[in-house]
């Protein structure tokens, strides 16, 4: 996986950033879920396909140029194909590029990669 365009956060919720991450990919690759939840959306948006998930715990993530193969309202686990990734994402430096998101409930937006990176742990001594 090759990051194109990584996440850039707005400073606030309508200031200019980049709300995810752009992944460079090839036209028909499959796209699949982050985990498991519940398709909340799956058609077009400004005439590009979009699929978004919604995650246990308030998390949503949105998938984009992805034509989809799963339906509103379908549950999906980890792994689940949602669609395949289309050409014509804007300034993708490759023949593809998916657009990847990660969002709250309440709208703050989060770096998508933190989902594929293990979480650090950090003892405290005992005292």
């Amino acid at each position: 996986m090759t990051v194109t365009r990584g996440f850039e956060p707005p400073s606030d919720r309508y200031a200019a950033g980049h709300r995810g991450v752009d992944l460079a990919g090839v036209p028909g690759q499959t796209v699949r879920s982050a985990g498991e939840g519940t398709v909340i959306f799956a058609g077009l948006v400004g005439g590009r396909p979009v699929v978004s998930v919604e995650h246990p715990g308030g998390m949503r993530t949105t998938y984009e140029p992805v034509a989809p193969t799963v339906v509103r309202g379908q549950v999906v686990s980890r792994g689940t194909p949602l669609g395949t990734l289309r050409p014509g994402h804007p300034n993708c430096p490759v023949t593809a590029c998916l657009h990847w998101g990660l969002r709250t409930d309440d709208n703050v937006y989060l770096d998508p990669l933190t989902l594929l990176r293990p979480a650090q742990v950090r003892l405290l001594p005992l005292n």
